[in-house]
């Protein structure tokens, strides 16, 4: 339904990898790189890993053979520093053709999806209470561990995370804007649509 889903379709899609700002910081933590350690540390204390560290293992992973023949990025950049950051990596690697898609949904809309969300505490799947037929405290239906809610996906919690991303993840959007970079969807339709409409946006 989200970001998430649509970056992994794509990338099945187009054979390029699907790069999450937690899957660089898991990958940079277990491959034990000089700022793998240091996110490491930062993370076990209970801190967000701040930018330089961030844009570090960024640049490590689309400097990499695998992000050769292009990629996705999903949750990076989040902060204005990160997004110009981010631009003169794109220099360096001489990878200047790319777009922004941007998944425009109410701020309602958002609370009431990711409050939807719930996750098994043995084997780390996602579910929907809607969609999937699922309730909290309820079995897995892949595993049979419990289904329970993310502090993250809390109401109060997805409150404040939308009032730091009106303050700190909009100036990115206007970054952006200002370049012709950004594609705006609908982020409440279907996902065969907003995944349709990527694709031709992105042909285009």
């Amino acid at each position: 339904m989200g970001k998430g889903t649509q970056a992994k379709l794509l990338a099945e899609e187009f054979g390029v990898p699907h790069i999450s700002t937690g899957d660089m910081l898991r990958a940079a933590v277990a491959a034990g790189t000089e700022l793998g350690k240091k996110a490491r540390a930062i993370m076990d204390s209970g801190q967000l890993v701040p930018d330089e560290i961030m844009i570090g293992i960024v640049r490590e992973v689309l400097a990499s053979p695998r992000a050769r023949n292009g990629f996705i990025l999903d949750g990076f950049p989040r902060t204005l520093a990160q997004a110009k950051a981010l631009s003169a990596i794109f220099d360096e690697l001489k990878s200047g053709d790319y777009k922004v898609v941007n998944f425009e949904v109410d701020d309602e809309e958002i609370i009431r999806r990711l409050s939807n969300r719930l996750v098994c505490e043995k084997d780390g799947k996602i579910y929907n209470v809607e969609i999937d037929g699922v309730s909290k405290g309820g079995p897995c239906p892949s595993c049979g561990g419990r289904l329970v809610q993310r502090e993250d996906d809390k109401e109060e919690t997805v409150r404040k995370r939308l009032k730091i991303y009106h303050s700190s993840t909009e100036p990115v959007l206007e970054y952006y804007k200002d370049g012709g970079l950004v594609l705006n969807l609908d982020g409440t339709s279907s996902i065969d649509v907003v995944n349709r409409e990527i694709k031709m946006m992105v042909e285009e």
